[in-house]
């Protein structure tokens, strides 16, 4: 069985940096084993798997350790291949997913992600893992899809060096840390070693909670954030309702084939 399959720098106009994804395009289901087995072979972020199907393409998210629920750069990645090797003349694409319905869109910033706005809930104590995990003073911690941190400034933000070993035991996926930007409305940096992601270097997923968070505090719906990664990367994203939409770049990096035996 031979797999088409990509790597796209997502959130980027410049290859080698934002978030580098995997795209694999299906004609076929593939076991869970088999994606997650690619998925640690590529050791990428997250690998896509895009089922091409009579129904419209389906979408799964695999890390190098486990499958994920909702993934930001890999969806952008796999809109990128879809608008240039699938369907050129396309001007969206809805992917089917674990999070619902995805759709993405071809704007003047690239592709806008259509994503559903996560909630948050403060928390009265910083678990121990996570004040310890970071290292530096946290004004607030939030918990939804994985925690939010907010510390004071990008400077403390950029200083941080986590100890991921207690990272590790924190109950979520991961902890993103964010802060006021100095030419930008937020940044942020987001640590999964739970997942096999010591840090990411763009995700598109925790601003589907960083963007409610900065709109309201910001008291703006539209907003410019920057991933501060040493690979770093950049979104608009953009308050609707219950939704959030992010846009962004990519970047082609390689494209080849794979041949997998059944």
């Amino acid at each position: 069985m031979k797999i088409p399959i990509y790597q796209i720098d997502a959130f980027t106009q410049q290859r080698f940096k934002g978030n580098p994804a995997a795209v694999c395009l299906l004609d076929h289901d593939l076991s869970d084993g088999q994606m997650q087995s690619i998925a640690q072979e590529n050791n990428l972020a997250e690998t896509a798997f895009v089922l091409v199907s009579d129904e419209g393409p389906s979408i799964r998210w695999f890390s190098p350790i486990k499958e994920v629920e909702l993934c930001g750069h890999a969806t952008l990645a796999a809109a990128y291949v879809w608008f240039h090797y699938v369907d050129s003349q396309a001007n969206e694409v809805s992917f089917r997913s674990l999070s619902g319905i995805l759709v993405v869109k071809r704007v003047a910033a690239g592709y806008q992600l259509n994503f559903p706005a996560l909630s948050l809930e403060p928390l009265r104590e910083v678990p121990s893992s996570l004040a310890n995990g970071l290292g530096v003073p946290v004004e607030a911690v939030f918990q939804g899809m994985d925690y939010l941190a907010v510390v004071q400034d990008e400077a403390t933000l950029k200083a941080i060096n986590p100890n991921f070993s207690m990272l590790t035991q924190l109950a979520l996926r991961g902890v993103c840390v964010t802060a006021p930007g100095n030419a930008c409305d937020f940044v942020s940096r987001f640590f999964a070693p739970k997942y096999g992601i010591a840090e990411d270097p763009v995700t598109g997923s925790t601003h589907c909670m960083l963007t409610p968070y900065w709109a309201k505090r910001l008291k703006k719906q539209k907003l410019l954030a920057r991933q501060v990664s040493k690979r770093g990367g950049e979104l608009v994203c953009e308050w609707v309702e219950d939704r959030v939409l992010l846009s962004g770049q990519g970047v082609e990096f390689f494209k080849g084939e794979m041949t997998l035996t059944l």
